[in-house]
């Protein structure tokens, strides 16, 4: 199980904070300050001997160290001391040493964000490619139970599963990572989630826009400039959908970029279902593509002459890759920005409230703008 930041497929591949080195401290004992004991805080900052103080208003400001040990004894397991903060920032994700035993990783859930009812289906969907043999990292059940509850705060705990990120470099790789795909999706279309949201324009796009606009996020140079190239770009991402036609949609992924996959000498696992939703194969697809048009056409046929050998594929998806991105682009700036008043996003992203970030982003969205005027890729 590997915790990542966000990736823009091919415009930008984002990578949280590199891991803290792991550090060990005494079980149930908070260390004195020093710069030679020194704890990990959940920012992977090893700068500070005990997590950072915060206001009443962020969710993790008492997931101390001694909080989180507790919650994973409570679950039944032994711990020795050792906690590494793993990247991650909508959620807090740490490996946990285990006496005489493989580590864990012990996930807890940002308050507020989804819903119990909303968590239990992606662990359902995670057990249920889990036992058809699907190389899915799924929750462990305690006590009959995958999601747990210690201090006010919900978590789940997983295997630690090892593996590299993959490169994709070869044809064969590329048809396995199709192949399990389509096995993913062959379960994900046996039935939907009733409690997660689905993949849509105005949850994506047109919240996003508006939200920066009315919270004051746009500078206001680019104020216009931001209110009118979005609008357009909502317009022809609406087209797009139109163009696709009624596509099917199903249990996917949702999140399926490079860095949710680990890769072994036995092939591909996937990790962190928890953007899992409602919505279109090709939504887990796309990010897996890079490089010029004629390059994403060589990879994408490759995943597809994979895939295609456990589930169809309907060619009309192509029309939604670059409104997919598109939609991405957006929610990406509005997700930091909502997420400010946690101290783990200004310490990730010091330049975020700086013009030049947001002058960059409206020359993102122009080009994406011209993008969506072009044909769609075919393979």
């Amino acid at each position: 199980y590997q915790a990542t930041g966000l990736a823009l497929g091919c415009w930008s591949h984002f990578q949280g904070l590199p891991a803290a080195q792991e550090r060990r401290v005494p079980a149930r004992r908070m260390p004195e300050v020093g710069p030679d004991n020194v704890l990990i805080h959940p920012f992977g900052s090893p700068t500070a001997a005990i997590m950072p103080a915060m206001t009443d208003a962020v969710p993790y400001e008492h997931l101390d160290p001694d909080t989180v040990l507790d919650a994973v004894e409570s679950a039944g397991f032994l711990t020795n001391g050792r906690l590494l903060a793993l990247n991650s920032y909508e959620n807090r994700v740490y490996q946990i040493g285990v006496e005489d035993g493989r580590p864990v990783v012990v996930k807890f859930y940002r308050p507020g964000r989804w819903s119990d009812e909303a968590i239990l289906e992606e662990h359902a969907f995670s057990v249920e490619l889990a036992e058809r043999e699907i190389p899915v990292v799924a929750p462990m059940e305690v006590d009959g139970e995958t999601l747990l509850n210690s201090a006010g705060y919900r978590f789940a705990i997983f295997p630690s599963c090892g593996g590299r990120w993959p490169e994709l470099a070869t044809s064969e790789e590329r048809r396995v990572l199709g192949r399990f795909l389509g096995r993913i999706h062959m379960v994900g279309c046996a039935s939907g989630f009733r409690h997660r949201p689905g993949l849509d324009v105005d949850r994506l796009g047109q919240a996003s826009r508006d939200w920066l606009l009315e919270n004051g996020w746009i500078p206001d140079h680019l104020e216009l400039a931001y209110d009118s190239v979005t609008e357009s770009l909502l317009e022809s991402v609406r087209q797009r959908f139109a163009n696709s036609g009624q596509v099917r949609t199903l249990r996917i992924h949702g999140d399926c970029h490079l860095g949710n996959i680990l890769w072994t000498d036995d092939g591909p696992h996937f990790v962190d279902l928890d953007d899992c939703v409602n919505g279109p194969a090709v939504q887990d697809l796309w990010m897996l593509l890079s490089g010029d048009e004629n390059e994403m056409r060589g990879q994408l046929s490759d995943i597809l002459e994979g895939y295609r050998e456990f589930a169809d594929f309907d060619p009309r998806e192509l029309w939604l890759v670059e409104a997919l991105r598109t939609l991405r682009i957006m929610h990406y700036n509005a997700w930091i920005a909502k997420r400010w008043e946690d101290p783990a996003f200004p310490r990730a992203f010091p330049w975020f409230t700086e013009s030049r970030t947001w002058e960059e982003h409206v020359l993102v969205l122009r080009e994406q703008a011209a993008l969506l005027q072009e044909a769609p890729i075919q393979v």
